[in-house]
């Protein structure tokens, strides 16, 4: 898919984004507490990008989309190591940004990379 214009993405993180991303990275971290919920809260945590700015991910039916992802076993290794307390410390921190004018750009760029903190998932390939 596409992705949407930038007027379009500015409007939704300016209305919806900026608020609703902490919402979406704390209901994930509840998720992930649970062992049986612990994927759904990984897939909301994948899709911050999405919540923060309407980014779309790279397209997974792409033969090139597993280009530069690591193995499954390696990152199951670093969420357990690192990745969970991690991703929540970042999340906060950019969170917290995100209500200031000067902290915007770092707080979208930190909320962007949170996949990849999380569990070394590329969002954007």
């Amino acid at each position: 898919m596409a992705q949407r214009s930038l007027l379009v993405r500015a409007l939704w993180f300016v209305v919806v984004g900026w608020w609703a991303t902490p919402v979406v990275v704390n209901v994930a971290w509840l998720l992930n507490v649970t062992v049986v919920l612990l994927p759904v809260g990984i897939k909301l945590i994948n899709l911050v990008p999405t919540a923060l700015t309407l980014a779309e991910p790279r397209s997974l039916s792409e033969p090139d989309s597993a280009r530069g992802q690591r193995s499954l076993v390696v990152r199951a290794g670093y969420f357990v190591l690192v990745g969970w307390w991690l991703s929540l410390l970042w999340a906060n921190v950019a969170s917290a940004l995100a209500v200031t004018v000067v902290g915007v750009p770092v707080a979208v760029w930190m909320l962007n990379r949170l996949p990849y903190v999380t569990s070394l998932y590329r969002f954007h390939g």
